[in-house]
């Protein structure tokens, strides 16, 4: 989860938090690829979670990077909660999971060698301390009560929340990973076609990268157990949002959603100040409970606006939220799909015109059935299979046109980071289908095998 911001005038209008998400519009030749991705720890030996301090810890971990590797560290109080280095940053989610929110690079073949980089050391440092990493959408074996708290101020408001709103939430913070990536626009109406393309395929993504069929040691019935979970938690900040696809939706659109989600906090001092629940728009008059007569300043929305969790979501830039955390290939293989689809404009246009029919049962329908069947599941008359397939084609031909190379110009474009999605058409099985017949083949129900087998 995002690190607070800090700073920024008091907002005066309230045009100004629209004007604040504008602000993020680039230019073609300034659009960038940013990918985070998130995985668990865990001992050797044990195969339990990694806690927050130790010998064998997030906390070891963290200062071995910071030493070995050059990161800058980042406290709250006198915890250090993440590393910093040349605009990457090292955090931690609810449950330890390490996460990578890698800088805004130009292309997919740097993108994966960051990945590759920050995997090589998180690796040299969890092995001398006894320690594996493991990419996976859900938590295979750990229960939600052997899972530690990572000592952030807002963890320890949102956990009890979470518990009150819809059925899954501290699941979803403490038991699952995501791989995802944060794509530019140029304008408010460029804004608004990735947006809505990136929600209608956000089911693809999901049933592709489906990776977590196993929750307390077994088969959960789900092929994304992770995507289950976002659809059983709080609604007031989830889901497919089908007023993206209305006439007239834009910035201010955005804003009324946002204003309406409720809030969790306000970052002062170093100090999160419980706002569970308050509104928005009483902050904008001045009349929030947590801090009466006091106005937000553009910070304070800036932090508001990584509280709503929609399967895809406006900062300054897109985000996109529907994949299950994997293995490597398929940390570059997100960025691939999406900077395919969105970043040319033959493919982008090709992409909506798949999508641009399909109503708001249909994309909820395949929402629910990419968490629950994969690449098989299906809805309103539509195969997931068929509308991934295409969708990867498009992706395909959109990395073609953008024809950026690699390897000092021997690799022509950025085609071949979508193979790891092309086999899975090829097979018709996502990461889940593969882990599933491990565990009722060669696996003979040891779920134990997965660490050995799928470890970074």
């Amino acid at each position: 989860m995002s690190i607070p911001q800090q700073g920024g005038g008091p907002i005066e209008r309230r045009a100004q938090l629209a004007e604040y998400i504008a602000s993020g519009e680039k230019p073609r030749d300034q659009w960038r690829i940013g990918t985070e991705h998130e995985k668990f720890g865990y001992c050797k030996d044990t195969l339990a979670p990694l806690p927050y301090a130790g010998e064998r810890s997030i906390q070891s971990m963290l200062n071995g990077l910071r030493a070995r590797f050059g990161w800058e560290p980042v406290f709250e109080g006198d915890n250090i909660i993440g590393l910093e280095r040349n605009g990457a940053n090292v955090s931690l989610e609810p449950g330890g999971q390490l996460e990578l929110s890698g800088a805004a690079l130009e292309n997919i073949h740097q993108t994966c060698d960051e990945v590759n980089q920050h995997l090589a050391e998180v690796k040299s440092v969890a092995d001398d301390i006894g320690v594996g990493f493991i990419g996976l959408g859900a938590a295979p074996i750990w229960s939600q009560d052997q899972m530690p708290m990572m000592p952030k101020g807002r963890y320890a408001l949102m956990t009890p929340y979470m518990e009150k709103v819809g059925t899954l939430g501290t699941q979803m913070m403490y038991r699952t990973c995501t791989v995802q990536v944060n794509l530019d626009f140029g304008s408010e109406a460029d804004m608004v076609k990735k947006l809505r393309v990136s929600l209608a395929l956000q089911p693809v993504a999901t049933a592709l990268f489906a990776n977590s069929p196993f929750l307390d040691g077994k088969p959960n019935g789900m092929k994304s157990w992770r995507s289950h979970i976002w659809q059983n938690l709080d609604a007031a900040r989830t889901g497919m949002l089908p007023f993206v696809f209305e006439d007239g939706f834009g910035y201010d659109a955005w804003v009324d959603y946002v204003l309406d989600v409720p809030m969790y906090f306000v970052y002062r001092d170093g100090k999160y100040i419980d706002a569970l629940g308050q509104s928005f728009r009483d902050f904008m008059a001045g009349k929030l409970p947590a801090l009466p007569g006091e106005v937000p300043t553009l910070s304070d929305w800036a932090d508001h606006l990584t509280t709503v969790f929609p399967e895809a979501r406006v900062k300054k830039f897109i985000e996109m939220r529907g994949a299950d955390g994997g293995p490597w290939r398929r940390l570059c293989a997100l960025p691939a799909f999406w900077v395919g689809l969105l970043y040319d404009d033959g493919a982008l246009d090709a992409a909506w015109d798949l999508v641009k029919d399909l109503d708001a049962d249909t994309r909820e329908g395949l929402r629910r059935a990419a968490a629950k069947d994969g690449l098989q599941g299906e809805a309103g008359g539509v195969k997931l299979y068929d509308l991934a397939r295409q969708a990867v084609e498009i992706a395909e031909a959109g990395l073609k046109a953008r024809a950026r190379p690699g390897a000092g110009g021997l690799i022509p474009d950025e085609t071949h980071f979508l193979g790891a999605l092309k086999e899975s058409l090829d097979t018709g099985q996502a990461p889940a289908d593969e882990l599933l017949a491990k565990y009722h083949g060669e696996w003979h129900g040891d779920l134990t095998r997965i660490y050995g087998a799928y470890s970074y």
